[in-house]
This record gives structure tokens, C-alpha cells and sequence, in this order.
């Protein structure tokens, strides 16, 4: 090598290193976007506050990204020389300051708290702010979610629901897509299922009959009276047997909270074989102690 090459690589070299130690000088590394950093509010002005993290440069919090809740005074959410966490939503300008935001770590905050709750089958309480024609927008911890019409346990006059505040069961939490579906129903059957357990003498009303069995409403829960559980003896068409809107006492055979199914059986309630289509009546009328009488057996199959 040259001469004339030496001194140019020397050069080079120089340049960068010197480039880089400035860069060093006007940016902290270790600071990225998305990233919780704990930090102390030192000075709070009308549009935001500036933030000691532990940088070469303070960070910076704007007044809209101070908390969830709209603020009038910072100073009642960024407390002074007091430690509090922080999340980085922009990353370094210039002059190395990051931009910080409470709201963005309580919005992440909530989002983790809901999914917990979906997943151990909580319900949670919601407000209703609006009205479309596909269900009611709510309030949900502060942020935005739906309730579909379909699971709304009033679906007929929907305006009748602003204001109000429901008990909601999760479909859907998804941060990436920010996606928060509700229902109503889920709530509701999520509360009756605590309610019950096998053998229970439960009534209902008939909502549906099927070639396999008949459905009975249980107050909101929608549970299944399987042809083979409606009587000892064997049926052609539930038809003949039951009418929609007719009110039944069954006992509860089996449940799946889980799945949402309740099993009903009005077999176990008969005398003898085919009692149930020849004298619906007189089981009906006696079915309490007729439940009570299988209710044993019934719990010890469970």
C-alpha cells in the first residue's frame, strides 16, 4: 500500500471514529420505542412535562399522552421527583430525546389485564356509549369495544341501552388488531351456570325441537333435552310430544361450562317406561320429588 493510501485510510478512519463518538455523545442506545423505562418528572409545563430516565438527554411527555382519562392539571398525574414507569413511543430526535407516554402503558396495561379475564371466563362490568345498527359501541376500562346485536339480551330497542351499564362476557380480545368484542349472553350464562349442578330440578320453556332432541331456554342458558333423555320408552317425533313455548321441569344429567352445554333428562323422572308421553301432567306436577329421588343417582354417575 501507498503511501498516499495510508494517510487517506488514516483519514477515513479518523472521520468515523469522530462521527461516531458524537453520535454517542447526542444519542443513549440503550432508549427504543416501545420499551418501559422507569423515570422521574422534573419539570411540568402547560403542554407536557420533561422526565429524567437516566439518558444523556431528558425525555419528554406530552399532556395528551399523560393519562387515559382527560387531565386539566399534569401535576395530578406526573408527580414531581416522584419514580414512575413510562413507556417510549418515539424514538431519539436530534438532540437524543425520546418521547414518553403514561396513556400508551395503561392502555397496554388493560389490554393484558382483559385477555387475563377472557381466559379465566370473567366477566367484566361495561358502559354503553352508542348505537348502530350491528349492536351498541361500550366502554370498556376506557377503551372502545362491541356488543354484536346477537348477544344483546334486549335486541329490539336498542337507543333504550345508551347509558347503561351491562355485565359483558369476552368473544374476542386481540391488541394487534384492536379488536374488543363483548356478549351479554356469555355474561348471563357465564352467572346461571354458577348456579347449577347435576341433578337439579331446573324449568324452562321450549324453544326448539329437533329430529335429536328439544331445546329448553333456562333462563337465558340454552340447554338440550336429547330424544334418548325424554323418556324410558322410544319416541317417533318429539313433535307429538312437545309444543314450543310449552313450560318443562327437567333435571340437569350433565354440564360443560366450557362448551355452554347443559344436558337435561326427564327420563329419570318416570314411575315407569314411557310415563312422560302418556301422562305428562302428573310428572310435571310431581317432578320435585321425583328429582330429588334421582338426584342421588344422578350425582353419583357425574
Amino acid at each position: 500500500m501507498n503511501s498516499d493510501a495510508k494517510i487517506s485510510q488514516k483519514a477515513d478512519s479518523s472521520f468515523t471514529m469522530d462521527d461516531f463518538a458524537k453520535a454517542l455523545e447526542k444519542h443513549d442506545y440503550q432508549f427504543q420505542k416501545g420499551q418501559v423505562v422507569h423515570g422521574k418528572v422534573f419539570q411540568i409545563d402547560p403542554d407536557g412535562a420533561y422526565v429524567d430516565i437516566g439518558g444523556k438527554s431528558s425525555a419528554y411527555i406530552p399532556r395528551d399522552e399523560a393519562s387515559l382519562r382527560a387531565v386539566t392539571d399534569l401535576s395530578e398525574v406526573l408527580l414531581l421527583n416522584e419514580e414512575q414507569e413510562f413507556l417510549i413511543i418515539r424514538d431519539q430526535d436530534a438532540e437524543g430525546q425520546v418521547t414518553l407516554s403514561r396513556k400508551q402503558l395503561e392502555i397496554r396495561h388493560i389490554w393484558d389485564r382483559l385477555a387475563q379475564m377472557q381466559e379465566n371466563s370473567q366477566t367484566v362490568q361495561v358502559r354503553v356509549n352508542n348505537v348502530n345498527k350491528g349492536g351498541v359501541t361500550v366502554d370498556v376500562q376506557g377503551l372502545r369495544g362491541f356488543i354484536p346485536r346477537s348477544h344483546l339480551t334486549e335486541r329490539d330497542n336498542l337507543e333504550a341501552l345508551k347509558g347503561q351499564t351491562l355485565s359483558a362476557g369476552f368473544l374476542e380480545v386481540n391488541r394487534s388488531t384492536n379488536k374488543l368484542i363483548l356478549s351479554q349472553r356469555v355474561a348471563a350464562r357465564s352467572a346461571n351456570f354458577s348456579t347449577l349442578e347435576v341433578g337439579q330440578l331446573v324449568e324452562g320453556k321450549v324453544t326448539g325441537i329437533k329430529p335429536f332432541g328439544v331445546f329448553v331456554d333456562l333462563d337465558g342458558t340454552s340447554a338440550l333435552l336429547h330424544i334418548k333423555q325424554v323418556s324410558q320408552k322410544f319416541i317417533e317425533n318429539l313433535e307429538n310430544v312437545f309444543q314450543i313455548g310449552q313450560p318443562i321441569k327437567a333435571a340437569i344429567l350433565d354440564l360443560d361450562e366450557g362448551k355452554g352445554r347443559v344436558a337435561l333428562s326427564t327420563r329419570v323422572l318416570e314411575n315407569f317406561p314411557g310415563e312422560v308421553l302418556e301422562n305428562m301432567e302428573d310428572v310435571m306436577a310431581s317432578a320435585e320429588a321425583r328429582a330429588e329421588r334421582a338426584r342421588n343417582k344422578l350425582s353419583s354417575e357425574s
